[in-house]
């Protein structure tokens, strides 16, 4: 991919995160973060015109280089899209005007589609086993979600908040308590887990990042920060599953302050572990695609 692709693949990133209309703190937040990273002048040019509205999904498709790139750009937007739990109209109707100002065909985009649709939902799913120890459980689930940041298909990062949510519905049920997805995700984001936050980070750094220098090789640079990715995401997860367990485990009477103080405690225990566990996450990694992922979110 030529570096001339990047300013329009982020600019793509950054329409399909206002397609809906409204732009979240959190996505602000992370493509402010993401720019002011850059730091390059057109880049924040290209930022103003985005949020200005002065760009056309067409004109920036023109732009990308290659069937790769184009490809690339679709596979961007999708995740971006699907970040938060749900795909609406507005965004399906952005994706296809992608899909199409990219002539990209509507069969060779299916599966991804599908991938992205089973990924964007809370599924149901059986409470934590008694064979296994909430621990256990936790620590499995923060493993899975570390091996996600490797894998090299950009979608990967589609499950990893799908699993989280996942874990904490889990860990509810454990404890008796009948969640739905929008309970499970406000203690995600009291926590700070903001879903577009942190995919649309993740993503752009996979996409844009480790490819060989120019714009932005410098920044995001190859596997060491694939690597500070797998840790960061360790130990959300394994922060996020602790915090749950005590919350349920109290009635859900614990504080927003008492939430964040124990989610910070358990980030720093994870990162303790994460040096003990990082070669099992890798060997993990080997072993996963995108149908097994699909199926682990499902519960099947």
């Amino acid at each position: 991919m030529h570096p001339s692709d990047y300013p329009p693949l982020l600019a793509i990133a950054m329409l399909a995160a206002r397609a809906d209309g409204r732009l979240d703190p959190a996505e602000q937040a992370a493509i402010d973060k993401f720019v002011a990273g850059i730091g390059a002048p057109d880049v924040s040019h290209l930022a103003q015109m985005v949020s200005g509205g002065g760009l056309r999904v067409a004109d920036l498709a023109s732009k990308l280089s290659d069937d790769e790139a184009r490809k690339t750009a679709y596979e961007t937007a999708l995740a971006v899209c699907s970040a938060d739990g749900v795909t609406g109209p507005a965004e399906q109707k952005f994706l296809e005007e992608l899909r199409s100002a990219l002539g990209l065909p509507a069969s060779g985009v299916a599966e991804l589609d599908q991938a992205a649709r089973s990924l964007a939902s809370v599924p149901s799913a059986s409470p934590v086993s008694s064979a296994s120890s909430a621990s256990d459980f936790i620590l499995q689930q923060a493993m899975l979600t570390g091996a996600l940041e490797i894998l090299p298909d950009r979608l990967a990062n589609i499950a990893v908040l799908p699993l989280q949510l996942r874990l904490v519905y889990q860990i509810g049920q454990r404890h008796g308590q009948q969640l739905d997805v929008n309970q499970v995700k406000d203690l995600a984001a009291t926590l700070g887990l903001g879903a577009a936050a942190q995919a649309f980070e993740g993503i752009a750094m996979k996409v844009l990042g480790g490819i060989g220098g120019g714009l932005l090789g410098g920044l995001f640079g190859g596997a060491t920060r694939v690597a500070t990715g797998a840790a960061v995401t360790f130990a959300a997860t394994y922060a996020l599953g602790h915090v749950a367990e005590q919350y349920y485990a109290q009635g859900r009477k614990l504080s927003t302050a008492d939430l964040k103080a124990l989610f910070a405690r358990f980030q720093q225990e994870a990162a303790t572990i994460y040096p003990r566990v990082q070669q099992q996450i890798q060997t993990q990694a080997g072993t996963l695609d995108m149908q097994k992922v699909v199926a682990m979110v499902q519960g099947r």
